[in-house]
């Protein structure tokens, strides 16, 4: 028996394909969701963020935490356990974490023109204008998603063994269409198909071991042999390769491990990252050179920062994202730092702000440690007083999180 995993956009009636093929299988039906609540229950980390991995967009930090790398890791192990049973329909994007050497999956693309998707949509009850918006921030879900995993198209052919194209199809002869796929010869489970799913779990187990140490080089995995492709720029290409070899043969089940050059290798300079969580550092400051010149400066000291220009854009931020520490101007135009600091605290006391201003007073100076702020510096200062003090800071953020556990 085999399975069938189905990948669409918004508004083609996936939903009445999907159950009328379970009427017609009797398979299981595992959408995202399922997938989502295994891998928050098992790696105890939060629904949003396993969320957040698959529809995007990531973090402004994950550059430095590599949190959707991570979650993609977790998300392939579980799927990999799921393949191991077959009978079954995956729903949504975990479809896409289905490789196509585990060719007992028929792979399924349901997708349609813009114009059929928004007379959809109407017929709904949404409006064209709130439809076409709907659409449109699904559509690049959907897009970051298939770019993140494949550097690809979402209706490259390569990614699935049948496209359906739904304004041609309705939804019983779109099943119909499926049907007849699935029940070709090769898509019949067989040895090479079942070896696919280990190579699947094993490779996803060396890219979480990679992850953990800083690094996100290609991962390919075939019965037990593991090849890393490094695409970035080094200077020492052997020092890395031996450090990536070490790594991987770490993982239970890895036999043998080489290290090549990918397409975008060449050299420069190569620094060994052991890989810790760096401080996540919001910058708010309306002196934008000033602020962009200070966050390059923490960056090439692991410090993983992000800039923004105004109050007003730092509280939109902190709707979505959450920073160990700010560093936070007092004078800014519209939102003064005074007020942010009042509605930061607010919303998450958790988060430690350090005042840095060139105009503050004595008695500013007192407001904000009234009002919850962890230090207040003055300009022109010392970047190594800075990151001390944003060390301390994120040490106590740290203690925190941890009394939480």
């Amino acid at each position: 028996m085999s399975s069938i995993a189905l990948f669409n956009t918004i508004f083609v009636e996936e939903g009445k394909v999907r159950e009328q093929l379970a009427a017609a299988t009797d398979f299981r039906t595992v959408q995202d969701t399922h997938i989502i609540s295994e891998v928050s229950q098992k790696y105890s980390i939060g629904k949003e963020k396993v969320e957040r991995a698959l529809y995007g967009p990531p973090s402004v930090f994950n550059t430095f935490t590599l949190e959707r790398e991570r979650i993609t890791a977790y998300l392939k192990i579980v799927m990999a356990d799921h393949l191991k049973t077959s009978g079954a329909i995956y729903s949504g994007n975990i479809a896409l974490l289905v490789p196509s050497a585990v060719t007992h999956v028929l792979r399924v693309g349901l997708f349609d023109k813009m114009s059929s998707r928004i007379q959809r949509a109407m017929g709904e009850g949404l409006t064209e204008k709130n439809a076409v918006k709907v659409i449109k921030k699904n559509d690049t879900s959907a897009t970051g998603w298939v770019d993140f995993l494949y550097k690809k198209e979402v209706t490259d052919h390569s990614l699935y063994d049948i496209i359906v194209p739904m304004g041609d199809n309705l939804p019983e002869s779109a099943v119909k269409l499926i049907l007849e796929n699935y029940n070709k010869p090769a898509i019949l489970e067989q040895d090479s198909s079942r070896q696919a799913v280990e190579d699947m779990r094993i490779g996803a187990q060396v890219e979480l071991a990679l992850v953990d140490k800083g690094y996100t080089t290609e991962v390919r995995s075939f019965c037990g042999e593991i090849t890393l492709l490094v695409n970035k720029s080094v200077s020492n290409f052997q020092k890395l390769a031996n450090t990536l070899t070490e790594i991987a043969e770490g993982v239970f089940g890895v036999q043998a491990v080489k290290v090549l050059a990918g397409k975008e290798y060449h050299v420069s300079v190569y620094r060994n990252q052991e890989f810790t969580l760096p401080p996540k550092v919001l910058l708010v400051d309306d002196e934008q050179e000033f602020v962009q010149t200070l966050s390059e400066r923490l960056n090439t000291r692991n410090y993983g920062s992000y800039p923004v220009f105004d109050g007003e854009q730092a509280l939109d931020l902190l709707m979505n994202e959450l920073p160990d520490v700010m560093v936070l101007d007092l004078k800014m135009p519209g939102i003064g730092g005074v007020d942010v600091l009042r509605k930061t605290k607010e919303l998450n006391p958790d988060i430690e702000i350090i005042i840095l201003t060139g105009h503050g007073s004595e008695e500013d100076r007192k407001t904000c440690m009234e009002l919850g702020a962890y230090a207040y510096l003055n300009k022109p200062v010392d970047i190594s007083q800075l990151t001390e003090i944003i060390d301390k800071a994120h040490e106590k953020v740290a203690a925190s999180k941890m009394a939480h556990i």
